[in-house]
């Protein structure tokens, strides 16, 4: 099977959507598969492929916009035309892509993997809310199906219109986070002994993840337990705001592979109050890790996280919940015992069971794209 990806992010870039199109595009080629990548060449990474042209995302100028090339991909898959094509991103790139695939009569599958609606709220821009929803909804509608990793998400998405939806689960690599990655040295750089407790965020430090909470957490627990550590790892637009004010905690700034892993393996608990996500990759890294994961009852934690058994989760959108829910974590004398449960939940979930069902959804949408075609042939020559 022939498979092209069009994404404006790839591995390194340490973001969710990254990682899962790096794991399904590894994943492919280990099982006989030929996959082509088509991204931003700004995004300097070794796979081979087709660069595009691209310009820096406002606010966020570490991420870059593919700019559409319809008719070059028109060009290239004439020419070498892929089984299917699976388009990541919703940009000009991506809406270009299905375009093309469109015009030469290709299954093309689209992902849903960031709520951007969700963010302009966030960047004071509400009005803007519903038209990017329009944009969205009209965007993957033109595709043949749409992956989302998370049930919720699906639910939500219906509602407002959306299509041919498809569930993708997503995995995690429990080799790389593992609580065997936990570094005593490093505990001691951030002032942290081996019985004191360390709190953890990792992800963007940016507006949309809800950092107000995360700086409420970490407070309210040093308040009760003076040698506890909070830890940001992460860059973004916030954070030298953040830092300015609450020098008290650790930045890290951006970490990825085996550093990553440390991080997180070297912390005790795991605080996630983001309030937009469409799964939360991070949430199964740090079970993974062995934490003690506080998030609300959403996405990856609504389909991983058992409340008290193997997790913490506090109603969606509740703050006072959430709030309640860390105190009862410090507190809670089978902490350990739910980081067990964590990592065992964690293993239960692996990439190549994804990238099976991946796989067998490409490959029934190009025996039904096939089909489609042998029943317009047999109405034209019925005419």
């Amino acid at each position: 099977m022939k498979i092209t990806f069009v994404t404006d992010t790839y591995a390194p870039q340490p973001n969710g959507v990254a990682t899962t199109m790096q794991r399904l595009v590894e994943g492919l080629r280990d099982i006989g598969h030929e996959v082509d990548i088509v991204r931003p060449a700004s995004l300097q990474c070794d796979d081979v492929g087709l660069e595009v042209a691209s310009f820096a995302l406002p606010r966020y100028p570490e991420v870059r916009i593919g700019l559409p090339i319809r008719l070059k991909l028109q060009h290239r898959w004439s020419k070498n035309p892929p089984d299917v094509i699976y388009v990541a991103t919703e940009t000009p790139l991506g809406a270009s892509a299905i375009s093309a695939a469109r015009h030469l009569g290709i299954p093309c599958a689209s992902g849903f993997h960031t709520n951007f609606q969700q963010y302009m709220s966030h960047y004071d821009l509400p009005l803007l809310e519903r038209a990017t929803i329009s944009y969205l909804r009209h965007l993957h509608n033109r595709s043949t199906s749409t992956f989302v990793p998370s049930m919720d998400v699906i639910e939500q998405l219906n509602g407002q219109g959306f299509k041919n939806l498809e569930f993708l689960p997503k995995g995690v690599d429990t080799k790389l986070f593992s609580p065997k990655m936990r570094d005593t040295f490093l505990r001691s750089e951030w002032g942290a002994s081996n019985s004191s407790l360390v709190g953890v965020f990792v992800g963007r430090i940016a507006a949309e993840k809800n950092l107000d909470l995360i700086v409420k957490t970490f407070t309210d627990i040093q308040k009760r337990i003076p040698d506890f550590t909070g830890v940001f790892v992460g860059d973004g637009p916030k954070l030298n705001q953040l830092r300015k004010q609450h020098p008290e905690f650790i930045y890290a700034g951006v970490q990825r592979g085996e550093e990553l892993a440390r991080y997180y393996a070297s912390s005790d608990m795991f605080v996630f109050p983001s309030l937009t996500e469409t799964f939360g990759n991070v949430t199964l890294e740090a079970m993974a890790s062995g934490l003690a994961v506080l998030a609300f009852d959403y996405a990856a934690a609504k389909q991983h996280i058992h409340d008290g058994v193997n997790g913490y989760t506090a109603t969606y959108g509740d703050e006072e919940a959430f709030l309640n829910k860390a105190m009862q974590l410090v507190r809670d004398p089978d902490r350990d015992e739910v980081r067990i449960e964590a990592r065992k939940s964690a293993r239960k979930v692996r990439w190549k069971k994804v990238v099976k069902h991946f796989q067998k959804d490409l490959v029934e949408m190009i025996e039904k794209n096939g089909k489609s075609k042998v029943a317009k042939r047999k109405q034209v020559k019925a005419r």
